[in-house]
């Protein structure tokens, strides 16, 4: 099966970015309570172990880890994942992609995507959450973060390092309709405003979505 050139540009672009990204982001969360909060209520509610995917460098993984879940990060980036071994050794990391996720179905009482569909374009969207709900188990909580907007953002350099990037924003209402298509039911939404002040500030709005797979009837 042919791999699709946004799957390829998105790795291409995290392993040239691993290094100074991890150290970019690393206390992004520490500023935010309201992102803290939503993580704390998944964790809560997870039941089973629970695959981050779109890792990055470990650090939602290591913070779920920390909340008492048996979490383990799955990313595209080779480099990526070189980083959040080294700074999170006890903690299992894997390459792999979310459009073709090499988990059991039923697998998984939780999965994250914290800001890791920005990347993936409106008509690759669908099957991607079918494939979260696959590897979910009936009862499963999948958690989504992404920013709220309509234009495509396309980055030819970040932080110094050429790329060739596209960050999809979406509308919550959209994120919805799409999830209850993939059969899983909308239990939350939360919608912040930017964070300016930030160690990367904010320029639109910043959703959060939980949903679940229907537990099976008796």
């Amino acid at each position: 099966m042919t791999e699709p050139g946004f799957v390829r540009d998105t790795r291409a672009a995290y392993d040239a970015l691993a290094g100074d990204f991890a150290e970019w982001i690393r206390d992004e969360l520490a500023s935010k309570p309201l992102d803290r909060a939503v993580l704390a209520a998944f964790a809560e509610l997870a039941d089973g172990p629970v695959a981050d995917v779109g890792c990055g460098s470990g650090r939602i993984t290591a913070y779920l880890r920390g909340l008492g879940v048996d979490a383990s990060g799955i990313d595209l980036s080779p480099e990526m994942i070189a980083v959040a071994r080294r700074n999170h050794p006890g903690i299992r990391f894997e390459v792999g992609s979310m459009t073709a996720l090499d988990l059991p179905e039923g697998s998984l009482g939780g999965l994250v995507a914290w800001y890791s569909i920005i990347h993936v374009p409106p008509e690759a969207l669908p099957a991607v959450l079918a494939g979260f709900r696959r590897v979910l188990a009936p009862g499963g909580y999948l958690q989504l973060a992404f920013q709220v907007g309509d234009d495509t953002v396309h980055r030819d350099e970040v932080g110094g390092h050429r790329v060739s990037l596209d960050f999809h924003p979406q509308r919550v209402p959209e994120v919805a309709a799409l999830l209850a298509e993939a059969g899983l039911q909308v239990r939350a939404r939360l919608e912040r405003a930017p964070d300016e002040d930030g160690p990367f500030p904010e320029t639109t709005p910043q959703a959060f979505v939980l949903a679940r797979r229907p537990a099976q009837r008796s």
